[in-house]
């Protein structure tokens, strides 16, 4: 498997995002393998990328994936790029198994 989008941290962890807005289906699309070597979740949501509409539905979305409360996301980097750094408030173990178990289910 290839590594995880997800940087553990002392209370979380930073999760590595590469968004798609205006999609026809929200949901997770697997990994992004960029030029430079780093990877990326890739997320997809329906909503618009103004006034930070796609940015909540991102939220949104890592919040049930992940079954913890919106409270728990933080945008850290990339509030309109579609790269995104978010940081995720948790053990950051339980998100680190909670990923690789979506991402093996989301992986073609």
């Amino acid at each position: 498997m290839s590594p995880l989008p997800f940087r553990p941290e002392a209370q979380g962890g930073s999760l590595f995002l590469r968004v798609t807005p205006k999609s026809a289906r929200a949901g997770l699309a697997g990994l992004f393998h960029g030029a430079d070597g780093k990877v990326s979740l890739q997320v997809k949501v329906t909503a618009q990328p103004e006034k930070g509409k796609a940015n909540e539905a991102v939220i949104d979305l890592l919040s049930e994936y992940l079954g913890l409360p919106r409270k728990a996301f933080t945008l850290t980097a990339g509030e309109t790029s579609r790269l995104k750094t978010v940081h995720i408030a948790g053990d950051p173990t339980a998100i680190e198994q909670t990923l690789t178990h979506l991402i093996q289910g989301q992986t073609p």
